[in-house]
Parts: C-alpha cells; structure tokens; sequence
C-alpha cells in the first residue's frame, strides 16, 4: 500500500524541521490526502489503460475488459483473447500490446510484483521492461502502490511546477535541478513529493 496519512505526516514533518519553506507551505495548505493504489498487475494494467484518455474513459474501458474478461482480468485470460475483442472493449493495437507485454511478463515470472527488487532504481529497471511503461509511470507506481518512502519524480512537470510555487523559484526547475533540489530531504522525498501535488493548485500558496 502507499504511504499512509502518518507515514506523510512524520515525512513532511522531518523536511519541514531543515525546509523552511515546506514549514510555511504545511501551515498554509495543511497534509496532503494519502495516495494508495493495490499492488500488482492490475495496477499497471490500469496504468496502461488509462494512458492519454480521462479518468471516466478509462473507468469505461476497464469495466468493458471485465466484463469480456472476467473480474481482475487475469494475463492468460487477457493474452487469449482476441485482437477485435478488446478493440470492441476500447483498447487500442497500442495498448494491446503493451498489455500484452505486460502480462507475457508476469506469465514467464520475469516480473513479479511480490518480489521487485528493494533498490528503487532495481525495481523501476524491472517495471519498465513493460511496454508503454516509463520511468515516471514506474515511479508512481512503486510510491502508490508500494509506499516506498524515498521516490521522486523529478521528471514529472506538476513535480517541478509544485516546487517552483513551495521554493519560490524564477522559474520551474529542470529534472536535473529538481533533483539536486531534493537531495537533502532523503529518505522522505515520496512525502515530499505527494505534497507538491497537493501544492501545485493551490491559490493560498
């Protein structure tokens, strides 16, 4: 499971004691909600799903796999089935293949969701192996889903953007400069990180 509202808490409250500028923003815009995504194929599979369309397209698509497919929509299930059927479902010869990538490496025990690797960079090489999974896609998926408290998606804009708005920056950092930015607040930069989320709209800040 992600990081839970205390994990969040003792995280945000670690950065606040060396940030000053995270204390300030913390009393302005309180903690954020906690993120929690299952483990699992299926969360990637959503992943995959939900890729370029709108969270209620998404939501349509997957309920049509299910409904052709069975609850959970299980790889050797999913790896049966059909070109034409799941594009009647709303998936795309695109994301069929990463799907089906997916699942093929599930089925050959190359990826295996109960034991990814406990290094991050290891895990997020593993997750993506999958087509149609980059690293940000990884990242989230192992600070939602896992609660690995140290992930930060430097390379994700509302990331930077969050920072620039909390540090008050010129302008939004770079990747390689939202990354240097952070470095002193490891081993809670996933805290950290749902924050700047919970920040970048927020018109008190």
């Amino acid at each position: 499971m992600g990081l839970t509202a205390d994990e969040l808490r003792s995280g945000l409250d670690a950065i606040a004691r060396i940030e000053p500028s995270i204390a300030r923003a913390l009393e302005v815009a309180g903690y954020p909600e906690p993120r929690i995504r299952p483990t699992g194929y299926a969360t990637l599979l959503r992943t995959i799903v939900g890729q370029q369309v709108s969270v209620a397209a998404a939501a349509s698509v997957w309920t049509r796999l299910e409904t052709l497919l069975g609850e959970g929509i299980h790889p050797e299930t999913l790896l049966a089935a059909e070109f034409d059927a799941l594009r009647g479902c709303g998936l795309s010869r695109q994301k069929q293949g990463y799907a089906r990538s997916l699942c093929e490496l599930v089925i050959a025990g190359s990826l295996d969701f109960n034991d990814l690797p406990t290094d991050d960079e290891e895990a997020i090489a593993q997750l993506v192996q999958i087509k149609g999974i980059g690293r940000w896609s990884a990242e989230v998926y192992l600070l939602f889903a896992e609660g690995r408290p140290d992930i930060w998606p430097a390379g994700d804009l509302a990331v930077q953007a969050g920072l620039h708005k909390l540090l008050r920056l010129n302008e939004r950092p770079s990747e390689k400069l939202t990354r240097e930015l952070a470095e002193s607040w490891r081993p809670h930069r996933g805290a950290a990180a749902i924050f700047t989320w919970h920040c970048y709209n927020n018109p008190a800040l």
